[in-house]
């Protein structure tokens, strides 16, 4: 069985608003004081949740708060959770940054941190002299660094620029060489925050790649924060959501990723576009509104694999001719915002819609069949033209979700893995040879 390698017990993180630490001299030897007389810290008393959509009374807030959880060697952990939950604050108390006010953190090896673009690097020394430092401030001998010294300019791509002061670097190659050095001089733990969204595509590949040896092939573990809801599927095996400075579930990745897309979705299913932000168009023909039903034709933000799924739209029509060759059109993009399906009029009904000229409302209503998307969440774009005239056109209009069904037909509900969308097939077994 493997053994921990980060136990944290009780964990809570304390500030003072307006103050550039976390505390003071008195406060610290008046919590001391209590401490030893077995009180509780009257600043802790009045401390208050970190709700950003909440208005406190108090200068003394909780960043986090009872934390308990741990870490087996080799796993990689996600922990996700909107802006202010408390993500950034959980890994710079892990990479020894900060003290927690309260509670223990027991880690068992070397440590290796990228926390955000301009940590960790001296900007007047090179990108040579950086990642020797580094690899000091981490244990290491000299000998230890140089054998991966040509590894990690190589990974990041700044060999012309190695003997160059790391100030003159773009936040991209800055990044790319954090990286290197954090993931090539073998830390036992390496935690990485949301700071590979600065590289480009190609990189973000090579990196999670990367993280994914130092975990399965090495044995080393990994703690992940990101935004990307795709990267954390694709990496963790278990994730934490934190929400308010508290963990809110901990477990399977793609249970609280789903958890969290439908925690913090839009509860307005029928939902009014009139003050969508229109990318295109003179709007003499225009979106009113949007909305997802099911297979009851019951509106819901929640579809199901496999069923039927229906986008009715609304449009307001001020038009000042007649149109007879109107084309309306929705696109569908998965979390990353890569558009996986089209459906227009043209396809649905094969052929253009009428509209006469002067003023009303008109209703369109898009049928799927079998909905062949796998669990997730999705994004609705709407488009309407004639010929070479834009009306509207509203990007991401409108979310939704999509839980597992049993598309296939056969009563198994399982999990999809590395596809956009689903495709009934059949297999047989045809022969066998000895």
């Amino acid at each position: 069985m493997a053994k921990p390698a980060i136990i944290l017990e009780n964990i809570s993180k304390r500030y003072r608003l307006g103050m550039v630490g976390s505390g003071t001299l008195r406060e610290d030897v008046m919590g001391w004081y209590y401490k030893v007389r077995g009180k509780e810290d009257p600043y802790s008393l009045i401390a208050e949740t970190n709700n950003r959509a909440k208005k406190g009374s108090s200068n003394y807030v909780w960043a986090l708060k009872d934390i308990n959880f741990s870490i087996e060697e080799g796993e990689v952990l996600g922990v996700i959770g909107k802006n202010g939950a408390g993500k950034s604050t959980l890994l710079k108390l892990l990479s020894r940054v900060t003290a927690p006010t309260t509670g223990s953190i027991k880690a068992r090896g070397r440590i290796a941190s990228l926390l955000e673009v301009g940590t960790g690097f001296h900007p007047e020394l090179s990108g040579r002299d950086n990642i020797f430092l580094n690899g000091a401030i981490m244990g290491m001998r000299r000998a230890e660094i140089k054998s991966k010294f040509d590894e990690i300019v190589d990974f990041a791509g700044v060999e012309r620029y190695i003997d160059t002061p790391v100030k003159r670097y773009s936040s991209g190659m800055y990044v790319r060489l954090a990286f290197a050095v954090a993931a090539h001089l073998e830390p036992e733990i390496l935690i990485v925050d949301e700071v590979l969204a600065v590289g480009d595509a190609q990189f973000q590949k090579k990196a999670i790649g990367k993280m994914k040896d130092v975990s399965q092939g090495q044995g080393r573990t990994v703690l992940f924060v990101s935004h990307n809801m795709a990267s954390i599927r694709n990496l963790c095996r278990q994730t934490i959501l934190l929400s308010n400075g508290t963990i809110q579930s901990m477990g399977k990745t793609s249970e609280i990723v789903s958890d969290y897309l439908s925690y913090h979705s839009d509860n307005h299913t029928h939902q009014s576009l009139k003050e969508a932000k229109r990318f295109e168009g003179n709007l003499h023909i225009e979106f009113s509104t949007i909305a997802t039903l099911n297979n009851e034709l019951l509106e819901s933000q929640t579809m199901v694999s496999g069923e039927p799924m229906n986008i009715r739209l609304g449009l307001a029509i001020n038009a000042k001719r007649k149109y007879s060759k109107l084309h309306c059109s929705v696109s569908v993009a998965n979390e990353q915002f890569v558009t996986i399906m089209h459906l227009s009029t043209d396809e649905g009904m094969g052929e253009s819609l009428n509209i006469e000229d002067g003023v009303g409302h008109l209703t369109l209503n898009c049928f799927i069949d079998q909905l062949a998307l796998p669990r997730g969440k999705y994004y609705l774009s709407v488009f309407i033209w004639d010929k070479s005239i834009v009306f509207d056109h509203i990007l991401h209009a409108k979310s939704f979700f999509v839980s597992d069904g049993n598309f296939f037909g056969n009563g198994a509900i399982k999990e999809p893995r590395h596809t956009m969308f689903l495709v009934k097939n059949q297999w047989t077994q045809i022969d066998q040879h000895g």
